[in-house]
C-alpha cells in the first residue's frame, strides 16, 4: 500500500473502491452523518469535499479549519488529514488518483501551493447548486453500466475551474502569489529540493536570479525570507513524519539531512516551541 521511500500510512484510493475495477480513476463518495479519522494519514490522491451542510473541525496539515456550510476543502496528495464531522453533515466527496490529478490540477489555474495555504472556500449561496449539480452528474455517470470516463474526467476539471473562479480575489494574498511566478517556481522547487539542498543560492541559481533578490521577493510578497519559507517545508515534512509515520525519530533526523540528533531537535524546538518527541505524543 505505501512507497518504500514513504512512511506514513498511506491509503490508496484502490483502498476505497472495492467494487471497482483496477481502471477506476476517480470515486465518489457522500458525507452523511457523523465521522471521524483520529489518526492522522495521508492518501496517494487528491481529494474535493463539498460541504452542503457542515458541522465540525477538519485538520489539514496541522492546521484546523471549521467545518461550516457551503464548502469546499481541498487535500492534496501527500497532505496529512484528519476530520471530526458531526451529525448534521451532509457532503460529497470526489476521491481523483495521482494520474488524473496531474491533469486536474491546470484547471485550478493557481499554484498548488496557494490552495494548500487556503484549503477551505466558503461558497457564495449561488454558486453552490452549479458544485452541486457537476457532483451529483459524476456520481450518476460512475453509476451507468459503461462508464464514460473521458466525460468524468471533463466534469471533474470543470469543477476545478469553479474552484478558481471560487478563490479569485476571495484571500488577500492572490495577488501575491500570480504577480510573481517566481514565488510558485521557488514553492515548487522546494517541494522537490528540501531534504537536501538547504541554502537559498541552490534556489536563486536554479532560478536564474541571485539570492538576494530572491530573497527581496520573498521579503516583499510574502513577508518572509527565502530561507524561512525552506525551513518551514522542512518543519512540515517533520511534522508529517513524527506524527504519522512509524519511523523512528533517529530515521527521521537522517531521512531530513540533519546532521544528528541534536540540531535536529534544537531546530525543531526552535520552530515549535516543542521537543520532536513531545510532538509526537
Amino acid at each position: 500500500m505505501s512507497h518504500q521511500s514513504d512512511h506514513f500510512p498511506i491509503l490508496g484510493i484502490q483502498a476505497f473502491s472495492e467494487h471497482r475495477s483496477k481502471g477506476c480513476n476517480l470515486l465518489f463518495n457522500e458525507l452523511n452523518g457523523e465521522r471521524s479519522i483520529d489518526e492522522p494519514h495521508k492518501h496517494d490522491f487528491f481529494i474535493i469535499n463539498l460541504f452542503e451542510r457542515g458541522k465540525g473541525s477538519h485538520t489539514i496539515d496541522f492546521v484546523e479549519y471549521q467545518v461550516e456550510d457551503y464548502q469546499i476543502h481541498l487535500v492534496f496528495p501527500d497532505q496529512v488529514h484528519q476530520w471530526v464531522i458531526e451529525k448534521e453533515t451532509i457532503g460529497y466527496q470526489l476521491m481523483i488518483t495521482r494520474d488524473w490529478f496531474e491533469s486536474f490540477l491546470p484547471a485550478l489555474r493557481f499554484s498548488a501551493s496557494y490552495y494548500q495555504n487556503h484549503p477551505v472556500i466558503n461558497l457564495s449561496k449561488d454558486i453552490f447548486p452549479t458544485f452541486l449539480y457537476e457532483f451529483q452528474a459524476i456520481q450518476k455517470e460512475l453509476d451507468e453500466e459503461n462508464i464514460f470516463w473521458e466525460l468524468i474526467q471533463k466534469r471533474s476539471e470543470l469543477i476545478g475551474l469553479l474552484v478558481s473562479k471560487s478563490v479569485e480575489g476571495v484571500f488577500k494574498d492572490f495577488e501575491v502569489y500570480h504577480s510573481n511566478p517566481i514565488i510558485s517556481k521557488f514553492l515548487n522547487l522546494i517541494d522537490i529540493h528540501f531534504k537536501t539542498e538547504r541554502s537559498v543560492s541552490f534556489y536563486a541559481e536554479k532560478l536564474n536570479i541571485s539570492a538576494n533578490y530572491l530573497n527581496i521577493i520573498c521579503k516583499k510578497s510574502l513577508n518572509t525570507s527565502a530561507s524561512s519559507l525552506i525551513q518551514n517545508r522542512i518543519l512540515l515534512e517533520a511534522k508529517r513524519l513524527l506524527k504519522v509515520s512509524e519511523m523512528s525519530v533517529k530515521d527521521i533526523v537522517y531521512d531530513l539531512g540533519f546532521y544528528d540528533h541534536a540540531s535536529f531537535s534544537k531546530f525543531f524546538k526552535t520552530q515549535t516551541g516543542m521537543t520532536p518527541s513531545q510532538f509526537k505524543e
